[in-house]
């Protein structure tokens, strides 16, 4: 295919495009309260975690509960939060969620569609769990239990304050590097403690789930292997990385890899060619490590775990629907677009498209997205997303929205859109 210019905003009729497009009027103060992003279904789903285990107190009673009654809640709890990010349950949890077919009315959909917010039983499972086992080590210390069980209960009770501590936003935001590894390791370490702390205790029956616990946690590195990568460098801003050693993932998925594996692992979107054995994936500047992931350009990489489903998998519940990406977004956007499953168009914004990612990958878009708007930031500046997402979902006849892009602009068409009554997802960065 000979190389053409790519479809910008550079006409002046497209340009105004956004100036003249209407947004629909804002649906009801009800409805509108219930799309806010507090209000999301990732935090919907905490509180609801967090209410059953309420129930389950009030019908243990009279309180306080048993000292079994506390350490199973608590262990159950602990399992829910590990067991929902294991990758087998997630992508279980897609296939679930997805199986609803399009004849089903679109608020069934849409609400279906918001699966990927299952991180909320995680946050649920750990906050209830831990108030549990600080109940449990409470009545143990004040029924005068034997010393080295005390004190590996609250060896627990600071690690997994520490745990939470450290994975609440302003930390994490701020310092995802050393949650990523406080999480990891502290996590290790509190599933040894966990098991040191039944075996003192007698209780025989929270062996069994334990063993459950830890085999979901050793599962991904059972499969850590060190594999050959090819990069490709089309600008100092992005790399391509191709990948063929002998696993072709499913479109949509992801694959986390790294350069030391007891250090920081990423996740990057996979980008399966029709036809073709293997996957790219496209890597951006994006910090210290991305940026020496570029410079460097190593020949090996490790890769761990299983291909998980991304948010986009939930294309399938709707008949046609829009693709919104920023810069590097494009990447987890590309397999849905090459696989064609649904029929989509995309609005893609970035800066420089052809400098930046090159000709190839470009003309691979447009190949599949003759109608796609690539919007250059370069030439014509920072368009209105929601707007241009409105009018492609408007002219497409699109039944839901799906936003690639950083968090804040993620926010903005997510938002911006579902309290217009329109289906709208993106990631909710909650890892």
């Amino acid at each position: 295919m000979t190389s053409s210019p790519p479809r910008t905003a550079g006409t002046a009729g497209t340009a105004r495009t956004q100036d003249t497009v209407e947004l629909p009027p804002l649906t009801s103060r009800l409805r509108r309260a219930l799309k806010h992003p507090r209000l999301m279904h990732y935090n919907r789903l905490a509180a609801l975690v967090l209410l059953a285990n309420l129930v389950f107190l009030w019908a243990s009673r009279p309180l306080p509960p048993q000292t079994t009654t506390l350490g199973h809640a608590a262990l159950a709890n602990l399992a829910l939060a590990v067991l929902v990010r294991q990758q087998y349950v997630i992508n279980f949890l897609f296939q679930l969620a997805t199986w609803a077919p399009t004849t089903w009315p679109l608020k069934v959909r849409w609400t279906l569609g918001k699966v990927y917010h299952f991180g909320g039983l995680h946050v649920g499972g750990a906050l209830a769990g831990s108030l549990w086992f600080a109940a449990l080590t409470l009545q143990l210390t004040a029924e005068g239990t034997d010393f080295p069980l005390t004190t590996v209960s609250w060896t627990l009770i600071a690690l997994l304050l520490l745990i939470i501590a450290t994975a609440l936003p302003p930390f994490r935001s701020r310092f995802h590097d050393h949650f990523e590894k406080i999480h990891r390791f502290g996590g290790w370490t509190a599933l040894a403690l966990f098991w040191t702390h039944t075996i003192l205790s007698g209780e025989r029956a929270g062996l069994w789930v334990l063993a459950l616990i830890t085999f979901s946690v050793a599962l991904p590195w059972m499969r850590l292997r060190k594999v050959d990568v090819r990069i490709e460098r089309p600008s100092s801003h992005v790399v391509l990385a191709r990948f063929d050693h002998g696993d072709t993932p499913f479109a949509g998925s992801s694959t986390a890899i790294s350069r030391g594996p007891l250090r920081e692992w990423h996740s990057f979107a996979n980008v399966p060619a029709p036809g073709e054995s293997g996957f790219r994936l496209t890597i951006s500047r994006a910090g210290d490590w991305t940026g020496a992931f570029i410079d460097d350009r190593p020949s090996r990489v490790w890769v761990k775990g299983i291909t998980t489903a991304g948010v986009a998998n939930i294309e399938t519940l709707f008949e046609k629907v829009v693709y919104v990406a920023t810069g590097s977004g494009i990447g987890p956007c590309l397999p849905h677009l090459l696989a064609a499953e649904v029929p989509s168009r995309l609005v893609w914004a970035t800066r420089s498209p052809r400098t930046t990612y090159g000709d190839a990958l470009v003309d691979e878009i447009l190949a599949v997205q003759p109608h796609a708007l690539i919007w250059d930031t370069s030439l014509h500046g920072k368009p209105d997303m929601v707007r241009l997402a409105h009018a492609a979902y408007r002219d497409f006849g699109a039944e839901a929205v799906i936003c690639i892009s950083n968090k804040k602009l993620t926010w903005q068409v997510v938002h911006g859109l579902e309290r217009r009554g329109i289906p709208a997802y993106g990631a909710i960065w909650d890892s």
